[in-house]
């Protein structure tokens, strides 16, 4: 099991539980919305860093923004073997006649 996947089943494990026990079962009570939100500011944060050319603060920004995004889809119920699916299906494809294909 890889590091992504043991991190998004851990993710899966919170739902539902009290809030008060982690910072995912808090972030997850407060909704998808709450969660989308967190997400974009992970994100933002990790653009900043990437122009900065800050090699360990983008890392350190990048881990935040896998762990928001899986918590963002475990709010909606999206794992990480469905966008894995979505990226198998797409292997070999060129990003360009992908695109294109979504109109």
């Amino acid at each position: 099991m890889t590091t992504l996947s043991r991190l998004a089943a851990t993710i899966q494990s919170r739902k539902g539980a009290d809030p008060d026990s982690s910072w995912t079962a808090k972030l997850l009570s407060k909704g998808p919305e709450k969660c989308a939100e967190k997400f974009g500011e992970e994100a933002v944060e990790a653009i900043i860093e990437a122009v900065k050319g800050d090699r360990a603060k983008l890392t350190a920004e990048a881990a935040d923004v896998l762990y928001h995004l899986l918590v963002m889809l475990a709010a909606r119920d999206v794992t990480l073997d469905d966008v894995l699916a979505e990226l198998d299906r797409r292997e070999g494809t060129s990003g360009i006649a992908e695109k294109a294909s979504r109109g």
